[in-house]
């Protein structure tokens, strides 16, 4: 009966048999090709060394991970920012060695452009790794001939020495061709260091300005150092040098103005000589310090060119200075005094910023963020970040800070309300911080006039909040990361806008 039904039906109504014959057969050849691909996607989840080897691979967030493991045009164009620091201070730092046996970084796949001298540009497809580490993960290939191994580019990528990594983060720049000839561009090296007691600290900045690297006569070096002993005004001293004295460069962090200078030590410790004398009084200062960086106590840098090109790095946020500081023929004897070194550059018109740095107990910590001219109504993020004697610890995302400006400082004549305190709060998941800053004493500068602090090129700056404030005093932490409290007070320094 079937079949002379469906033989009838064929007869009668031919294309509508056709037609319906033909979607059917559609329909079974779709899900024959999803089927395949389905198995194909679960051999590829299967197979390690299809994504890198090991047990986990770490992506950039956002990728689309089976399109990268298909070959898509989305898995061509990505990379992991900073990916040297989060390989030694996260994924193959000694705090996780109880999970973690080996870690590799790997690129594959990624798109590249060929020029040759006389020939048109080609593009490929290029992988990279590191021989040794990836070999510990398991990934490494069968080499037929020849020989697979780090080279010296290789060692210095996966365990520099402490000179090389001051090198690497640590150098000049020259300004981008997007700022060029801009006379706001300015970049130095910047260090703080305070006596046991806490009552006597200073600010040490070694500062190029202007059109850096252009003719002769655009642009400069100065050293700038700012004396201060609470409860009593701060004491300017500055030195300056035409470009034809200064000498930098863009591979290290080595830097000479005039007599001064930074110089980076065989063993990675910073060799810090300042000559200047006091604003007004014309009285000499020398400086000859030697900064020792604590190990993995850095971060790692930031920067900034949507609106505004920045840059910052902390190559000390935790160190110790043992030297000496002299005032005319007084002088300050340190040893292993509390201390720290960052490295600023950028274009600093319309600029402000929140930062500080504190040690509190034996943890150590960083907050920041910087304002561009064009973000007066909308606050941008905040972060916080914080190490301990293992190196990197966690980063925190407070919404804002909150200042009780409780007290008065004196700029020109003029009192100015300023801080007193300070808090910052933040839940992440389990993790949780509670920061507070109570002010000891604070300075402040009009950067509508000549000479503000920390490398500013320009005095007019049309600031809608003009007063630059310094402040120094003690830093508590409270809260818990991955389930253990987060307890201590320390020293710092702290800076806003007012």
């Amino acid at each position: 009966m079937i079949g002379l039904l469906a033989t009838r039906n064929l007869t009668q109504k031919p294309w509508r048999s056709v037609f319906l014959l033909f979607g059917f057969s559609m329909g079974v050849a779709v899900m024959i090709v999803l089927l395949s691909i389905g198995e194909a996607l679960l051999d590829q989840a299967k197979d390690e060394k299809l994504v890198g080897g090991g047990t986990i691979t770490v992506l950039p967030e956002g990728v689309d991970v089976e399109v990268l493991k298909t070959g898509g045009l989305g898995g061509l164009f990505f990379s992991i920012d900073h990916a040297r620091f989060i390989h030694r201070q996260l994924l193959a730092a000694p705090r996780l060695r109880d999970v973690v046996s080996a870690a590799a970084p790997q690129i594959e796949g990624k798109l590249l452009y060929l020029r040759t001298a006389d020939g048109p540009e080609r593009a490929v497809r290029a992988s990279g790794d590191i021989p040794s580490l990836t070999a510990a993960v398991g990934a490494g290939p069968d080499v037929a001939a020849g020989r697979w191994a780090d080279d010296s580019l290789d060692r210095r990528w996966r365990s520099p020495t402490d000179l090389e990594l001051r090198h690497d983060i640590d150098h000049f720049h020259l300004p981008p061709r997007e700022v060029a000839g801009d006379p706001s561009w300015a970049e130095w090296h910047y260090f703080n260091v305070i006596s046991p007691d806490r009552k006597r600290w200073a600010f040490v900045s070694f500062i190029l300005a202007g059109e850096v690297g252009g003719k002769a006569g655009r642009w400069g070096g100065q050293v700038l150092v700012t004396l201060h002993e609470q409860g009593r005004p701060q004491r300017r001293f500055t030195s300056a040098a035409p470009a034809s004295s200064v000498r930098f460069s863009t591979s290290d962090a080595d830097l000479a103005i005039g007599e001064s200078g930074v110089e980076v030590q065989p063993d990675g410790r910073y060799r810090v000589r300042a000559h200047a004398r006091e604003d007004g009084s014309g009285v000499p200062l020398s400086l000859d310090l030697v900064v020792a960086p604590a190990a993995g106590a850095y971060f790692p840098g930031a920067a900034l060119t949507s609106g505004v090109v920045s840059g910052y790095v902390v190559p000390a946020l935790r160190a110790d200075a043992t030297g000496s500081l002299c005032v005319a023929a007084t002088c300050t004897a340190y040893e292993g005094a509390q201390a720290y070194h960052d490295h600023n550059w950028g274009v600093w018109r319309g600029v402000t910023w929140e930062w500080g740095a504190a040690r509190a107990g034996d943890y150590t910590l960083l907050y920041g963020r910087v304002e561009p001219p064009d973000s007066v109504s909308a606050a941008q993020p905040l972060f916080v970040y914080l190490i301990d004697q293992a190196g990197f610890l966690a980063v925190f995302r407070p919404r804002a800070i909150r200042y009780e400006d409780g007290r008065t400082t004196l700029v020109g004549g003029r009192a100015i309300r300023t801080p007193s305190f300070a808090e910052m709060v933040d839940v992440r998941g389990d993790d949780t911080l509670r920061l507070t800053l109570r002010i000891e004493d604070a300075s402040a500068s009009d950067t509508r006039a000549d000479a503000v602090e920390r490398g500013d090129a320009l005095a007019a700056r049309r600031l809608v909040r003009p007063y630059f404030v310094q402040m120094k005093g003690t830093a508590t932490i409270g809260g818990r990361i991955r389930k253990t409290p987060l307890a201590g007070t320390g020293a710092g320094f702290f800076e806003t806008y007012r």
